[in-house]
């Protein structure tokens, strides 16, 4: 059987996630100007009564 009591030490916080954060912070860029070009697209479509 395997032997679960045998796990390595972690230390909480010594992770490095700097890669992580610049990941998710070209994510949340992306997200913000497809969501703004939607919506610029959805007001020119209604003032253009289409």
């Amino acid at each position: 059987m395997a032997d679960l009591d045998n796990k390595p030490g972690a230390t909480q916080g010594t992770m490095d996630v700097s890669h992580q954060k610049k990941t998710f912070a070209g994510f949340l860029r992306w997200a913000m100007w497809v969501t703004g070009l939607s919506l610029a697209v959805l007001i020119f479509l209604a003032l253009a009564n289409s």
